[in-house]
């Protein structure tokens, strides 16, 4: 995406999708705003710090599950696969991941393309003779993957259950266009988050040091830079919410009083008590995660899980499609 300059009070160049969703997102009832727009430059380092959080267990849970299924990972896959990984991030997991299959290349896709590119050189550092790709893009819809590895069998990387972020309907759409993105016969090695006790999952997405709050905040402080808002900030708090019937957490930004403001001159209220819908994180039995991967295109040949059944990792391939018996 295009990172805006500010001149004179004024947003320029701000991205046009992100413009439409938030001024949709904000005229809507409820409010709500896609999670995708938190991953500025500042959103993705506030996203890297919840991680290493004591609250935060997704991330260090799916690294050592990483670690232990190395050996048979590495037997299913073979080597000289190239790794496409989406909504990479900074990388974190990925060495972990590269040194286990030792691919032919690999193609990090983000959409905050600063971070993209600052991660891509630290791993390129680390691992000088592989290939590394960068490719800024939106990867919920079907891409084509730089010629380079068009005729590379293919493993997709899909960690830390970020497949929670999206709705079901939004999540077997985004399965079909990795699947489409990476061809038949491709590989997916998926993160996926269990359903647990609300004692655990609640603190993990509202921590006592206010990080996550932090993240959640700098959405607004994103609509004010980029798309010249005028929204008061310390006008609303974040808000962590288990929602048992749909089995995931929400993020809320809450307003604690009324509030009028603008987006690019145009004019909103929002009274005190009333949120704006920010995040979905869906947690999956593994039932759920199965039929889920079956209906994105996607069969699960192996799963991993930790001794507490935490979080779960997933091996999926792309196979021909059979007709109906």
């Amino acid at each position: 995406m295009l990172k805006p300059e500010i001149e004179d009070g004024q947003a320029s160049l701000a991205d046009p999708q992100f413009r439409a969703d938030v001024l949709a997102g904000l005229a809507r009832r409820p409010r709500a705003i896609p999670a995708r727009w938190f991953y500025d430059h500042r959103g993705s380092e506030l996203f890297e710090d919840i991680t290493d959080l004591p609250e935060y267990y997704p991330t260090r849970t799916e690294v050592a599950l990483l670690e232990s299924l190395c050996p048979e990972l590495h037997q299913l896959t073979g080597e000289g696969r190239a790794v496409v990984e989406f909504g990479s991030g900074s990388s974190t997991k990925t060495p972990t991941l590269l040194k286990c299959v030792k691919p032919s290349a690999y193609v990090p896709i983000d959409i905050s393309g600063d971070f993209l590119r600052e991660s891509s050189r630290t791993l390129s550092a680390a691992f000088p003779d592989l290939l590394v790709l960068p490719f800024e893009a939106d990867f919920t819809r079907t891409l084509t993957l730089p010629h380079t590895i068009k005729d590379a069998p293919k493993l997709g990387f899909f960690p830390g259950s970020t497949i929670g972020n999206l709705i079901p309907l939004a999540a077997v759409d985004l399965l079909r266009a990795m699947r489409g993105s990476l061809g038949e016969g491709a590989m997916l090695l998926i993160g996926m988050d269990r359903i647990k006790d609300e004692s655990v999952l609640v603190p993990a997405y509202d921590d006592a040091q206010g990080v996550t709050a932090a993240f959640n905040l700098n959405l607004l402080e994103r609509i004010n830079r980029e798309l010249a808002g005028t929204i008061p900030v310390d006008a609303f708090r974040h808000r962590a919410i288990w929602n048992d019937d749909r089995a995931r957490i929400e993020m809320h930004l809450e307003a604690v009083r009324d509030v009028s403001f603008t987006v690019e001159g145009r004019a909103f209220e929002i009274a005190a008590g009333e949120t704006i819908h920010t995040e979905n994180s869906h947690k999956y039995g593994p039932r759920d995660a199965r039929i889920m991967l079956r209906s994105g295109g996607w069969t699960p040949i192996r799963e991993w899980t930790d001794d507490e059944g935490k979080f779960a990792v997933i091996l999926a391939e792309a196979q021909a499609e059979r007709p109906a018996p």
